[in-house]
């Protein structure tokens, strides 16, 4: 099952995130870890795939790309 768009993480230094999610979106993560493990074997904190799910998210879009000129 390693057909996830996010790819596995690098290793790095743990980062401290603190930010407050409806329970849907809680949910949605929590499964997104367990299906990361699932491709990956290898489990990671929600905390620490949040920043590269943004990453990614924010490489994918073409409109963003085009005004900030990333």
């Amino acid at each position: 099952m390693a057909d996830l768009k996010l790819g596995k993480l690098p290793e790095r230094t743990p980062v401290k995130l603190t930010l407050l999610i409806p329970p849907d979106l809680n949910e949605a993560l929590v499964a997104y870890g367990k299906a990361y493990e699932l491709a990956y074997g290898k489990s990671e904190p929600i905390a620490e795939l949040v920043p590269a799910m943004l990453r990614a998210f924010i490489d994918s879009d073409r409109a963003f790309g085009r005004r900030s000129g990333t």
